[in-house]
């Protein structure tokens, strides 16, 4: 018993550390519906993230982030999927197999814009080694980026193929760890420290209560906002040169367990756009801002041998689509400022970068 009760302290300890710095620890909330308990991606049943964080010496500061929406083998139950491009300067890698066929057959992996190759042998690898797979002879493996550049010396290709298999490993459900992390370990959002990100909603009971969750990795710029206050030009960051300044990288996932198709669940992924504007993300040019929709739903799982010619599966009456909606877009905007309030700053290959200052975020706010 007593083992038991030091094991669930421990726990709570954890869960208490990698929360510590997110934005309702500052007291300020987004939106009007309420987070689920974890405000995290993994809030939405089966939902599984890892991270591999690579940081060392002056060079080295990048990682791998893994998304995975249910535990079991995805290549041969499937899942509905949708991709939202909102600037397409980045690199998406199997983004039009999900386009056309409106669905997602591996993990989503998340890395730097130069070891997207490098992720998508990992994942192919990690696919075709899976039990029941041994008869597949093509696997679209979905990879996104953003480019750490600044921080990372990125043209070394740090990233290997274990690392990549290290982060599905690693993937669990429970609280998620943000900020310098995986994916996020170089990134930069605003001209301060980025990183990783996420945040969930539960709808009222009329919507059946489903789950919304997104998790973002940050690496772009703009004019900061929080809750519609100008932070940029309180904090003297409103950007001087838009070329510089403001280009970069968002990636977004959404997950959902309402039950959607693919036309819905880009309608969805358009929703996220809006929730990286409220934080003043304007999608400049050199921007790859991309959004990954995913329903989990048991009921629509696609499997891989269909036992039939027709299928028949619940979806979502478009009707009912707008709680669904803003349930994106406030957990896209509160990810993308855990994203922030949670790293810290960052010396690397190329300078240094602050992380937020929630002293001086709070002070404003009080006045």
């Amino acid at each position: 018993m007593i083992q038991k009760a030091f094991l669930l302290c421990l726990i709570f300890l954890s869960m208490a550390a990698l929360q510590g710095q997110r934005l309702r620890d500052y007291g300020i909330e987004l939106g009007v519906l309420r987070p689920g308990p974890l405000n995290a991606i993994t809030d939405v049943p089966g939902v599984h993230v890892g991270h591999t964080t690579l940081n060392s010496g002056e060079e080295v500061r990048t990682g791998v982030t893994a998304i995975l929406p249910h535990s079991g083998n995805l290549f041969q139950s499937k899942v509905p999927a949708a991709i939202y491009v909102g600037n397409g300067f980045g690199k998406l890698a199997g983004s039009t197999q999900v386009e056309e066929l409106g669905n997602l057959e591996t993990p989503i992996v998340l890395t730097n814009t130069l070891s997207v190759a490098t992720a998508m042998d990992a994942v192919i690898s990690y696919t075709l080694a899976q039990e029941g797979n041994q008869e597949v002879r093509s696997v679209n493996a979905v990879v996104g980026e953003t480019n750490d550049g600044y921080l990372n010396n990125i043209r070394a290709r740090i990233v290997s193929k274990q690392d990549v298999l290290d982060a599905i490993a690693a993937a669990s459900t429970g609280p998620v760890a943000e900020g310098n992390v995986g994916a996020g370990t170089g990134t930069i959002a605003f001209g301060f420290k980025g990183g990783i990100g996420t945040s969930s909603r539960v709808l009222p009971e009329k919507f059946e209560q489903y789950t919304v969750g997104v998790l973002v990795q940050t690496n772009f710029g703009g004019v900061l906002t929080l809750n519609g206050r100008n932070l940029a030009r309180d904090l003297d960051r409103i950007p001087g040169n838009f070329r510089y300044d403001t280009d970069g990288s968002c990636m977004m996932v959404v997950l959902t367990d309402a039950p959607l198709d693919a036309r819905n669940l880009k309608r969805l992924a358009e929703r996220c756009m809006l929730g990286l504007a409220r934080t003043g993300g304007i999608a400049s040019n050199g921007s790859g801002d991309y959004v990954i929709a995913v329903s989990t739903a048991e009921t629509n799982r696609v499997p891989y041998e269909p036992s039939g010619m027709t299928s028949e599966m619940p979806v979502v009456h478009n009707d009912y689509m707008s709680a669904l909606f803003l349930a994106a877009i406030e957990a896209t905007e509160e990810a993308i400022w855990n994203s922030m309030t949670a790293a810290e700053t960052v010396s690397g290959h190329r300078g240094t970068i602050q992380a937020l200052p929630m002293d001086r975020v709070m002070e404003i706010l009080k006045k």
